[in-house]
Order: C-alpha cells, then structure tokens, then sequence
C-alpha cells in the first residue's frame, strides 16, 4: 500500500551516509564549514583577512556532491539500515505525532537520525498534500532530504531535530479548531514546508556576530533578517532544484515562494513586538476574519513564531535538554568570540550568564507573552491549556536552580531576555 512504501523508501534509503569514521561523508549547504581562523586579521582591514572568497562560506553555491543525488547517482559510502523492532517503533510513534508529548529525540534515533524526512513524509500524506498537489513522492524524498543534509549536525541546536520539533509542534497548531477549519491545502502545505526550513542552513552563530565579521551575507542582505533572508532563499533554491513544483503554474509557484519567504521572516526575533503589537490588537478588535487570505496567513506566521519557540512549553524533560542545547551554542559563540578579541554577545559568556538566568529572562519576555495572546486566540484549548502548564512549571524549575544569590532575582536578574538582547540570528530560541 501507499504508506508502506512511504516507509520503505524513507527508512532504506538513509540520507545519513556515513564513512567509515562515522561523519558525514558529503553534505550540502555552507560546506566547507566556516573557518574561524579567518578571524585572525580582522583589525587592521575590518574585513576578513584572506584571499580565500568570502562567498565561498555559508555561500549558496551547490557543490558537485549535491547534484548526485538529483541524477540519482547514489555515493560510495555504507547505509546503516533499522531492523523491524526499530521500525515498528518509529512507526508507533508517528502514530501519535499530533500529540504535545511526542519525543523528537527519541523518533530521531528510532529513524537513524532522518526525524526530518520521515516525519514530513508522513504529515504530506497524512494531510493529503501529495494527492491534491500531484507530487511525485521520489521528488518529494529527494527534496526532503535536501532539506535535511542542509542543517549542520554539528550545531547543538540549530540543527535538523530542531526543524523536526518545529515541524511537529507547527502540526499540532494546524489541528486547532479555531484555525484548522479554515485552513486550505496550501495553507497546510506552506505551513509544513516553512517549519522545515526556516533554519536551514544556519551557521550556529548570530546575526551580530556576522555584521562585526562582515560576512558577506551581512552584506547581501544589508544587516536586515539576515540569517531569516539566508535560509529562505536557500529553500527556494532547493526547490528550484528539485523540481518538485515544476508541474505547477509558473504564477503559483511565485506565490508559493513569496509565502515561504513572509513565513520564514516572521521568525525573527527582532521583529517579536511588531507581530505580537498586531495579534493584540487583532484580539482585542476582535476583526480577525479567517476566511480572509490576509488573516489567515498572519496566523500561519503566528503559528509559526509559537512552533519556533515552543520549546520551554513541552514538559520537562524535553525541554531541559533543549535549554542545554542552545544555551551549549551560545556559549560556543561567546569562546570564539572571546578567543578573537570581540566583544562577547548577550548571553554567550559561560562565566555570567547561567542557563536558569537565561531561560527565565526568555520564558518572562519572550515565550509567555506570545503564549497568552496565542491562548486567547484558540479559546480554551486542550493544547495551549497544556502549553501554559508546562510553561508555568518549567520557569519554576527553572528559578528553582538559580544561583543561590540570584533566586530572590528571578526574572529581573534574567533581563538577557527582552527583545534588544536576545542574540538576534539564534532568534532567541532558548527553550
């Protein structure tokens, strides 16, 4: 039948070729990785000091490597295949992927690191998109893992789990009531395939951290949503590459990557007030009239901003080893940054900003905020009931293991979180 082989192709063709080493043997993306070596000679020129191109780092070049698997030429490196036990598993699990509680982490490794595609697979027919859209299911795989291969696994956070989590918890709020009826396929479609990319390709350092580098996509993109502007435009040279939409009108293809793209921005952190200002007042005039195209992507991009950030709302456990994820790449950023000579950015100093101090500063000002305003647009909602818990319980744990001097603090001593410090190209995604 059709979903059994969905799940033969997803699980036997495993997109994590490995060597023998067990690295990634080929990638895509920003491949060869940033040298931060080339910080060396920042002072003297205010550019990086090399003849190498900048442009060859975090560029949009598609090397060689990746065309491969386009033309279908499979590289020489061992699969590592899942026995039956691990397949019935995962297939369990997705079995209950609209639930709050799903586990990324352990459908990452039940799935052999391919939570990604797998998960996108399943939700494209679940939701029937490959049907109305008339996707050919081999370009859909190929896409996905495209996708997929572009986060760098190296990042503690921003990585392709990551995407995974959002893509689920953007699942969750499509099912809604108060949106999921007015929802159309494209709307899902968008929806799915923005919370997949929206990270793509990122560096796992921030949008500061590319401007005092005067890296060239600060330059591309004029120090505006620069790594939001990145990841959309590498999805749509994804896309382009892969033909997956080929089939469809050239008119509607445009409007597609045009959606993508508004999506995609609105996850930047800097932009927070200007999004929540206008739900507010949405709620409060009560003229949201989701019949509307207009409103109804607006909500899309709320969705999306709440799926990004959702992470200190999942119970404790998960949300935990998330906090220690990205708190772990910004303290990587703050030890570059403090071996090059440059000024450490808010939240990346190891020795001063503790993860409870952070994660309060970014649950008070940030996630709940969104949250309450996201409440009150569902209704009382089983979900965002159970969001609001789990969000109320984590900050507590969190103030709960505070510096001893610090707990009288709270969320005051965690002020790193209002929206002028929050690290702007990690988008302030602590969990």
């Amino acid at each position: 039948c059709f979903q059994t082989f969905v799940w033969i192709f997803c699980f036997l063709g495993d997109v994590r070729l490995r060597g023998q080493t067990g690295v990634p043997a080929e990638r895509r993306g920003s491949y060869p990785f940033i040298d931060f070596r080339l910080l060396n000679n920042t002072t003297h020129s205010g550019e990086i000091g090399t003849k190498k191109k900048v442009k060859r780092l975090l560029s949009f070049q598609r090397y060689f490597h990746a065309s491969r698997l386009l033309r279908g030429i499979i590289p020489q490196a061992p699969l590592h295949l899942l026995d039956e036990d691990y397949l019935g598993q995962a297939r369990h699990m997705l079995s209950k992927v609209g639930m709050w509680d799903f586990d990324i982490f352990l459908f990452d490794r039940l799935t052999n690191g391919n939570s990604l595609v797998t998960l996108l697979c399943h939700l494209f027919n679940t939701h029937g998109l490959i049907h109305h859209f008339k996707l050919d299911m081999v370009t859909l795989h190929r896409f996905l893992v495209m996708v997929q291969e572009d986060y760098h696994s190296q990042n503690p956070y921003h990585n392709a789990v990551h995407a995974a989590d959002v893509t689920q918890a953007m699942h969750c709020y499509l099912k809604e009531p108060k949106l999921a009826s007015f929802l159309t396929p494209l709307d899902i479609m968008l929806g799915l395939l923005a919370a997949a990319a929206h990270d793509v390709d990122h560096p796992g350092v921030n949008q500061p951290f590319l401007i005092k580098t005067n890296h060239h996509l600060a330059n591309l993109y004029q120090n505006m949503s620069v790594l939001e502007n990145h990841h959309w435009r590498s999805t749509i040279g994804m896309l382009r590459e892969s033909r997956l939409l080929a089939h469809l009108p050239e008119e509607m293809t445009q409007d597609i990557e045009q959606q993508l793209g508004s999506l995609i921005l609105a996850t930047d952190i800097n932009r927070q007030n200007e999004f929540l200002t206008r739900l507010k007042t949405h709620l409060h005039n009560k003229d949201l009239r989701l019949e509307d195209v207009h409103d109804r992507h607006f909500m899309l991009q709320i969705a999306l901003k709440c799926a990004d950030i959702c992470n200190p709302c999942r119970i404790w456990e998960m949300s935990k080893q998330w906090s220690e994820r990205v708190c772990e790449e910004f303290y990587r950023q703050g030890d570059l940054e403090q071996k090059f000579e440059l000024e450490i950015s808010p939240l990346c100093n190891q020795q001063k900003d503790s993860i409870p101090s952070i994660q309060i500063g970014f649950m008070s000002y940030i996630v709940e905020p969104l949250f309450r305003e996201w409440a009150r647009f569902t209704g009382p909602s089983a979900l965002s009931e159970n969001m609001l818990r789990h969000l109320s319980h984590n900050k507590a744990q969190w103030k709960s293991l505070l510096p001893t001097p610090h707990r009288s603090g709270g969320a005051e001593h965690a002020g790193q979180g209002t929206d002028s410090d929050v690290p702007t190209g990690t988008k302030g995604n602590a969990p």
